[in-house]
């Protein structure tokens, strides 16, 4: 058996019955995202700001379902059925007819807001907007439109084709129904969706980049040693990895620019940067992609 459906479920019990979604940014997460829907029966419209952009989000879904081939998760004929079902193009305006546009573009206000305040203007009255962002305000976002309440966060973790998680977050004036419709559209997903209010960092970063952040105190203080923290957390809590090799995995600039925009926005001290992560950051300590971090 393999994971492809060839029709979306629009069983009465499931909401409402969304057939055509649009995908806003076709890079790893938005291609990801694209994925998803067309391996479950969605026709998908995928947009990008450039042919070569289009050319590379093509070139993604072809390289994440031709390793589901190779591993036995996809026929080639039940890849080539899902790539039968995206559409990408350079045009908005394409997104007239969809019932979900899903915006998956880079981490900028100014260019999301843009964004939703063209698709305003395109989309039917009922389209839900939703945002992948994983620290921008939904609700400032949701401002650009002229129906906000048909607004939501719907946050999926990389590779979004295998991660199970969505946060699916509301803002003040997110409407029930949106909530409700598109909670049930991601279980039809085979995703475990969950609800949060509009805060910095939602369910999973808020936890997570305190822990981390922590952790890189704990090592500061020498309080003990980098190999002894991560070992009590992957030996004591069954953590696949310790804190720091997950900030180095992360990549310390990353966690230090998450930390900031969370405790910039809520002022909760957990999340206040750990001197020594500026101090890593300013002198090229990266992590894995520097090939320096806490560890070599």
């Amino acid at each position: 058996m393999t994971s492809l459906e060839t029709t979306p479920d629009t069983s009465a019990d499931a909401g409402r019955d969304f057939t055509a979604i649009g995908v806003v940014g076709l890079g790893t997460m938005g291609a990801g995202i694209a994925e998803v829907f067309a391996r479950h029966g969605f026709a998908v419209v995928g947009v990008e700001l450039s042919e070569e952009s289009v050319a590379r989000g093509r070139q993604y879904l072809e390289h994440s379902t031709g390793r589901a081939v190779r591993r036995g998760k996809l026929t080639e004929e039940e890849q080539a059925e899902l790539l039968g079902r995206v559409t990408l193009t350079t045009s908005l305006k394409d997104l007239a007819d969809v019932d979900l546009v899903v915006e998956a573009a880079v981490e900028s206000m100014a260019t999301k807001q843009a964004i939703f305040r063209e698709l305003d203007a395109i989309v039917g009255p009922d389209t839900v907007l939703a945002t992948n962002t994983s620290s921008l305000s939904v609700t400032e976002l949701s401002s650009a439109t002229s129906r906000p309440g048909r607004v939501v966060g719907v946050h999926f973790f990389n590779p979004a084709p295998v991660q199970k998680l969505v946060e699916v977050v509301r803002t003040v004036v997110t409407e029930p129904a949106v909530l409700d419709d598109v909670q049930a559209l991601l279980g039809r997903l085979g995703k475990s969706p969950v609800v949060c209010g509009d805060k910095a960092g939602f369910i999973a970063n808020t936890l997570l980049f305190g822990y981390l952040n922590h952790a890189a105190s704990m090592f500061e203080g020498r309080y003990a040693s980098r190999e002894d923290i991560d070992a009590a957390m992957r030996f004591g809590c069954g953590y696949p990895m310790g804190p720091l090799a997950l900030l180095d995995l992360i990549g310390l600039d990353t966690a230090y620019e998450i930390l900031e925009t969370m405790y910039r926005q809520g002022r909760d001290r957990l999340h206040a940067p750990a001197p020594i992560l500026k101090q890593m950051v300013t002198a090229g300590l990266l992590g894995r992609k520097t090939g320096r971090g806490f560890y070599t």
